[in-house]
């Protein structure tokens, strides 16, 4: 029997290190139902997984326990459910923490976890049976440190059926702790397919926290009150429809640009978003400024999910250093150059005397010269560039080498070069991503709530068959005349992210009758030219036209991505403002509306 008629969600944190600031704000302004905080990334898992190894009492989120504890009577008071993966690889020690710290207040909170989403223990299985990844068809490594599967909502929902006040999980998809709260409170089955799409996208909108309030936005100009930002709830209804907002008084702004930037924000394919509750359609959503700072959103659909979990393993693949050197003076750049080369050249003769073989990878970059442009950057002569230079080896003593090493140019090589940013740099393990597909029937899910261990069931059948192909070039499209150049910033929103090392833009006109010169200008092949200098892959596009939008996702752009990339974006937070400076040819009549 559905229980609320409106329900609303907050959340606090977008990822480990978000602002302390946020869980205080809502639970004090936001007249929430639910609380929650994202805080694992696959490098945040690696983080973790080193962490418990020196403690085994560690291997959780520790920021959760600091911005939770001191809310707990407000939560209590308020009726607030609390829902986090802040369990990361040990949610037993954080569950302990906080209910030490309850009955200290005397208070009565039903803490329940979730387990079954750490399959460390499987390595063996794994090597044995040959795994390889998803998309570079490598085999499994044997120094795999973590590896779990992104879950979904059934475990959440079976927690709060219990009476569960604060949920806290492993692995999950971020949306999950979104999705699961509604289906408990609508009752929504598990092949209401469209309600759960809407579920879900309600999660996606406010997982990365101000991003859709403002933070990350194109127009950030007009954002007024970054040292006080608004974080986000929606209101969500039986229907599936919902209402982006933030608590008042606050910094940013909710609006179409800001919401629909959040949309596209670190997807593939909008049409077949791949969740393991469900597979989602977002191509024909909408998403409307209702009121100040209220965007109601509409139009998910959903399709059955696929049969298998995605798994992300992090694995130590050697050693690697990132130093810097802050360069001044006249030809700064060539300077740095020069000094980069002979630093690397020096320690390569050193690691032949030591007998350490040569670096396995090495990098450079002078920072202040548009090196993120590649060789397209407009670069004028500046007097201060950060020079980075960065290497890998099997070694840790090899790396240590380069890091004395750099010490000599403030002393030895050319004029200028002031000191470290941050002092000597510190050697520390490579962390490298491997993902792959297993079938949901190998995972058991378990509940512990009030000393009880219960069997959480979970829908292990599917059977969508995901494709990869971008949308056909519209016939209607050819035979707009296009004599006349618009900067795109000027015709569209953009927003880009990372999917392990894929990038993904997404583009929204501004108004739609810009979109069709938009998608007539920006093809995969245009795409491809622009981030030439990064791209290994190739390029995916896709409409959305419930937004006028349109994403791209850029395949192995990102040197690796996370902690394996050399290179200076190694999230491509930076490609949606490279490609807002691109010219884009306009209808005359668009033309006019900027002449003036």
């Amino acid at each position: 029997m559905r229980k609320k008629e409106r329900v609303r969600i907050g959340c606090a944190s977008g990822f480990w290190g978000d602002t302390s600031t946020a869980a205080n704000q809502l639970v004090k302004k936001g007249n929430l139902d639910y609380l929650v905080f994202d805080f694992l990334a696959e490098v945040t898992m690696s983080i973790l997984a080193s962490a418990k190894n020196k403690n085994s009492n560690m291997g959780y989120a520790t920021d959760f326990i600091d911005q939770i504890n001191p809310l707990l009577k407000d939560i209590k008071e308020k009726n607030i459910k609390v829902l986090s993966n802040a369990g990361g690889l040990n949610p037993d020690s954080c569950k302990t923490i906080i209910e030490t710290e309850s009955k200290k207040l005397g208070l009565d909170l039903k803490i329940a976890i979730l387990r079954g989403d750490n399959l460390q223990s499987r390595l063996p299985i794994f090597l044995k049976e040959g795994i390889t990844e998803m998309d570079s068809n490598d085999s499994i490594p044997d120094s795999c440190i973590s590896i779990n599967a992104y879950l979904g909502a059934a475990g959440i929902v079976r927690a709060l059926e219990e009476g569960a006040d604060i949920v806290i999980t492993g692995r999950c998809v971020d949306s999950a702790l979104v999705l699961a709260p509604l289906m408990f409170e609508f009752d929504w089955g598990e092949s209401d397919y469209n309600l759960l799409s809407s579920g879900s996208l309600a999660g996606h909108i406010i997982e990365c926290g101000a991003q859709c309030t403002g933070g990350n936005f194109t127009d950030w100009e007009k954002v007024e009150g970054f040292d006080n930002m608004g974080f986000p709830y929606v209101d969500v209804f039986p229907n599936g429809d919902f209402i982006v907002s933030k608590p008042k008084n606050t910094g940013g702004m909710v609006t179409f640009g800001t919401v629909a930037e959040q949309l596209l924000y670190e997807i593939g394919n909008p049409a077949e978003y791949i969740l393991p509750d469900v597979v989602c359609d977002f191509t024909n959503v909408t998403v409307e400024n209702i009121g100040l700072d209220q965007v109601i959103v509409k139009g998910a659909k959903g399709f059955p999910p696929t049969k298998t979990y995605k798994i992300s393993a992090t694995y130590i693949d050697g050693y690697r250093v990132a130093g810097t050197l802050v360069i001044g003076g006249e030809n700064s750049k060539r300077k740095g150059e020069i000094i980069a080369e002979a630093i690397l050249k020096k320690c390569s003769r050193l690691l032949k005397k030591n007998g350490l073989g040569p670096f396995t990878n090495t990098s450079y970059d002078c920072i202040g010269t548009d090196s993120i442009y590649g060789s397209k950057g407009s670069y004028i002569h500046s007097k201060e560039v950060v020079l980075r230079v960065l290497a890998t080896h099997k070694n840790k003593e090899a790396l240590a080498i380069l890091s004395k090493e750099m010490a000599q140019a403030t002393t030895g090589m050319a004029a200028g070069v002031i000191n470290y940013l941050g002092g000597r740099p510190r050697v520390s393990k490579s962390i490298q991503l491997f993902s792959f597909l297993l079938k949901k029937n190998q995972i058991s899910i378990e509940l512990d709530i009030a000393g009880n261990k219960i069997p959480v069931n979970v829908n292990t059948e599917g059977g969508y068959a995901p494709t990869l192909l971008s949308s056909p070039i519209l016939e209607d499209y050819r035979d707009i005349k296009t004599n006349y150049h618009i900067t795109l910033k000027n015709l569209a929103y953009a927003r880009s992210g990372d999917k392990g090392d894929h990038a993904n833009i997404g583009v929204i006109a501004r108004k739609a009758h810009y979109y069709p010169c938009i998608d007539k200008a920006l093809t995969p092949d245009i795409i491809s030219k622009l981030f030439s200098h990064v791209l290994n892959g190739p390029v995916f596009k896709w409409r959305v036209p419930g937004i006028n939008g349109i994403n791209f996702l850029l395949k192995n752009s990102l040197g690796g991505g996370g902690m394996a990339s050399f290179n200076i974006d190694p999230q491509g937070k930076s490609y949606a403002q490279q490609l807002l400076e691109y010219t884009v040819p306009v209808s005359k009549k668009i033309y006019d509306e900027f002449k003036n």
